[in-house]
């Protein structure tokens, strides 16, 4: 795999595991950031403000340099712990994997919820579609109008997805290109005269 590629989820999935009366419903979302995350931790706690565990973990990023997991009460290392090493078994990142917890009234012990919520995280990561994603960089490209229609040939022939735009005497198109492309894209514009990359 290119290294400027990962694995991550292109839906959500979701769970059910039952243990001695306590039910386990997971949820694995996909993720972009932590604003995207604390929206569906909230939202997951508004839907189920009735169960006794709220437990998650997330990872963020290519190299999963962010990550977090958390137990909400459970005996620490038995809940958000086995759910992020379920995210690291899947091989996946930019994600959000939940297992709500309502408590069937008999105690399943350390190694009974470790088992839970690894069977919970992984049925819900199992339900979702793995799907291969890329680092992405923006690049600039500044040029007077009169070479749009050279711009805009070059842009559709390569396929660049445009993200943002501001025309005028002199027009910015701001471009994203993969990060292990990102010097090939610079190569497709270098040849028109009068513009400017950054």
């Amino acid at each position: 795999m290119k290294e400027d590629a990962y694995i991550t989820i292109g839906n959500t999935g979701e769970g059910f595991f039952r243990n001695k009366g306590s039910r386990f419903i997971s949820f694995a979302i996909p993720v972009k950031n932590e604003e995207e995350i604390n929206f569906h931790l909230q939202s997951i706690r508004q839907k189920f403000s009735d169960a006794h565990h709220h437990c998650y973990a997330w990872s963020l990023g290519i190299h999963r340099n962010k990550f977090r997991y958390y137990d909400d009460g459970e005996p620490s290392g038995t809940a958000g712990r086995p759910i992020y090493g379920q995210i690291l078994s899947a091989g996946i990142t930019n994600v959000l994997v939940v297992v709500v917890r309502y408590f069937g009234g008999v105690k399943l012990g350390t190694s009974g919820l470790i088992e839970a919520y690894k069977t919970a995280a992984l049925e819900a990561i199992n339900k979702a579609e793995k799907i291969t994603e890329y680092e992405m960089e923006n690049l600039d490209i500044e040029f007077d109008y009169s070479m749009m229609e050279v711009i805009m040939r070059k842009i559709k022939w390569k396929k660049f997805r445009v993200v943002e735009s501001t025309y005028g005497e002199r027009c910015v198109i701001r471009i994203e290109v993969r990060k292990s492309l990102y010097d090939e894209a610079v190569m497709v514009f270098k040849d028109i005269s009068g513009i400017i990359l950054k």
